[in-house]
């Protein structure tokens, strides 16, 4: 069991990063995709989530407007 999620924060580019991400690991796929509803607080069917797993660690990354650059987060479970 992983004990530590790395958790990614971006402007609008978590679902292109997640794709390089995956394209350039071998064994890692995107495991699931989360977008914004009606309520937002981004445009409706925009990427809120994406979570990733490279080489069978898992990977958050999150679309987060007004952010001035990448977050590195580290989540223990």
């Amino acid at each position: 069991m992983q004990k530590i999620n790395t958790f990614l924060w971006f402007n609008n580019q978590a679902e292109e990063a997640a794709n390089f991400y995956v394209s350039i690991f071998k064994n890692s796929k995107i495991t699931s995709v989360s977008r914004y509803g009606d309520a937002g607080p981004g445009p409706k069917g925009s990427v809120m989530i994406v979570t990733f797993q490279l080489e069978g660690q898992d990977f958050i990354a999150l679309n987060a407007a007004h952010t001035s650059n990448l977050r590195l987060l580290y989540l223990s479970t």
